[in-house]
């Protein structure tokens, strides 16, 4: 499959438009993969927050059900389903207690019937799965507790 121009560039606007960070396109026996890294969102607010000595300077709200406690934080990085399996017949991705590296798969999140493994960005130890299995998640909501040495 030869890629021109136009074809990159709808690929690109596919992932603008629908907040996804990774196409894949199979056409006979050719692949390929358009990926991207999401841009943090930081309002107003949080920016104060996280700014020493800045009016309204303080912590952050807790989220309902969510740890609170010392780590990195995996976050989802868009709108959709959480899975801990490939599929509901098969052992999760992680379990607490295991001991991960960069680039290791820790969950699926299916966003318009994609399934978008999220991949480990520390190396360390799963503390807490922070979100239940098939359930929903939003943009920024922390799905995984991971204690770096």
């Amino acid at each position: 499959m030869k890629l021109d121009l136009d074809q990159l560039r709808e690929l690109i606007r596919l992932l603008d438009e629908s907040g996804l960070t990774e196409i894949e396109v199979e056409h006979d026996d050719d692949r390929i993969r358009v990926r991207r890294e999401p841009a943090p969102i930081v309002s107003a607010a949080t920016a104060a927050s996280l700014t020493p000595g800045a009016p309204g300077a303080g912590p952050l709200p807790a989220e309902a059900g969510t740890s609170e406690e010392a780590g990195t934080y995996v976050t989802s990085p868009f709108v959709g389903t959480f899975y801990r399996s490939p599929s509901p017949e098969s052992d999760p991705f992680v379990e607490v207690g295991d001991v991960i590296r960069p680039g290791q798969v820790l969950c699926i999140v299916e966003a318009m019937k994609l399934m978008n493994e999220i991949e480990a960005e520390v190396e360390g130890t799963i503390a807490e799965v922070l979100v239940e299995n098939g359930k929903p998640v939003e943009y920024g909501d922390r799905l995984f507790r991971i204690e770096t040495a």
